[in-house]
């Protein structure tokens, strides 16, 4: 992967890039769906979240699996479409940029006061946008814990790390130092699942309750 070069890019590409992606990235599409389903404000219940987990304890499986999917599509959009407007086959940081500003945008919605989703979908979605063969990655590392542990925190938790010393180690650098801050505030956003993991209460995969 190129090397990014700041000094090639100028500032409109850059602000351009966070922008578009930013945009992309705070559509609040498990809010959207569950209200075109008739389902009320999906903020109301559960963990307060917009995201799929939370849309899961609607009950309606199709629309939990329809925001994974878009949650993730929205973040594979801001880094491709950031990177063919603003950085070509030469310079990569636009869609590192517009990937990265889109998690941001889930997890921080101007549209809902900055209040969104754990980024996990959107996650996944940058990577399929800047380096898709990680997505294969972490979804091995994900399956992995699951199988082992059957907590759904923990196998994202355990699959965020991996991904950066992954492309560290095929000498993709700009997108471990890009990841590894969405790591750090991935980590962050799964505060209560943590404390809940160490605590031994935090629910498995499959348990009623």
């Amino acid at each position: 992967m190129p090397s990014l070069d700041y000094g090639s890019l100028s500032a409109t590409a850059i602000f351009g890039s966070l922008v578009l992606g930013y945009l992309l990235g705070s559509i609040p599409f498990g809010l959207l769906l569950t209200r075109m389903a008739g389902l009320g404000d999906v903020r109301n219940i559960g963990s307060g979240n917009i995201g799929a987990t939370n849309v899961l304890r609607t009950g309606n499986k199709p629309l939990a699996a329809a925001t994974l999917l878009l949650d993730a599509l929205k973040a594979t959009a801001g880094a491709i479409l950031a990177q063919k407007l603003f950085g070509g086959d030469v310079n990569q940081l636009p869609g590192l940029l517009g990937g990265f500003a889109a998690f941001i945008g889930h997890l921080f919605p101007v549209w809902l006061k900055f209040k969104g989703g754990k980024g996990v979908a959107t996650y996944i979605g940058t990577l399929l946008g800047i380096f898709p063969i990680m997505v294969l990655v972490f979804a091995v590392s994900w399956l992995t814990v699951a199988f082992l542990s059957r907590y759904s925190s923990l196998s994202a938790l355990v699959a965020t790390l991996v991904i950066p010393v992954a492309l560290w180690i095929l000498g993709a650098k700009d997108a471990a130092l890009v990841t590894s801050a969405m790591t750090v505030i991935t980590w962050w956003k799964h505060k209560a699942n943590i404390e809940r993991l160490i605590s031994g209460t935090e629910s498995k995969i499959g348990q009623k309750g």
